[in-house]
């Protein structure tokens, strides 16, 4: 088994908070591992320490081959091109068209042939017809449909995910479904957070449930990724937060 992520021990403070507390964690590589837990949990902080966009305060990390945040400088570009990241907010530039987006994301990771990439990811999100649009004129439904082309335009092996389903429609979030899926077929390795169990066992392989910065329940296989247990691991993270 080839792991895409490993963590031992992880923990995140800001002064005296801790946000993470002895994260341990193995993502095999082209697996979907759900991070699941109540507001305040330590969701967020622990997508942005694996997007190497923040540093552990202790623990050891690697995600792909190094962990992001601590690669020498000679490596950073390469260790970071492996990730992809979708947060809260998408990262999109409203005065620009989706074209545009995509172009300048794609030359900032050097990407060789930018424009067909860009056009390629435009086609493969069904934005061809809007690619010339500015993007504040999206609806949240398009927006996050850029924004997830903009986190594989450099063709990243690995993406990370929070929230992503948040403020969609019924039908915008079937299709995000159906692009998460495609993701996995084409063998990505991809660690999804989100609030909703449902689509977390629909989606994963496996799952963890944080609470206070601590994992408080485990599915690591795709067995016990029972709804119960995850509901009640669930409720555990929401009665140790209370």
């Amino acid at each position: 088994m080839t792991l895409a992520i490993a963590a031992r021990g992880l923990e995140k403070r800001f002064g005296r908070v801790h946000a993470l507390r002895g994260i341990d964690l193995e993502v095999p590589r082209g697996t979907t591992l759900a991070v699941l837990g109540p507001n305040g949990a330590g969701k967020s902080t622990l997508l942005r320490l694996l997007a190497g966009l923040s540093r552990a305060s202790a623990g050891s990390l690697l995600v792909g081959e190094a962990d992001p945040a601590r690669a020498r400088a000679s490596d950073r570009r390469r260790v970071r091109a492996a990730i992809g990241y979708l947060g809260h907010a998408t990262f999109l530039y409203p005065d620009l068209t989706a074209r545009e987006n995509l172009l300048f994301a794609a030359r900032l990771h050097g990407v060789a042939d930018a424009r067909a990439r860009a056009d390629a990811l435009l086609a493969q999100q069904g934005l061809e017809g809007a690619a010339d649009r500015l993007a504040r004129s999206f609806s949240r439904g398009m927006a996050q449909r850029l924004a997830i082309a903009r986190s594989l335009v450099h063709d990243p092996a690995i993406v990370l995910l929070d929230e992503p389903f948040t403020g969609l429609d019924p039908a915008a979030g079937a299709a995000l479904e159906l692009e998460l899926r495609r993701m996995h077929q084409e063998g990505r390795t991809l660690v999804l957070v989100t609030h909703e169990l449902g689509r977390a066992r629909g989606l994963a392989d496996a799952a963890i449930v944080l609470a206070r910065g601590r994992v408080v329940h485990r599915a690591a296989t795709l067995a016990e990724l029972d709804p119960l247990a995850l509901e009640a691991g669930f409720r555990r993270g929401l009665e140790r937060t209370a």
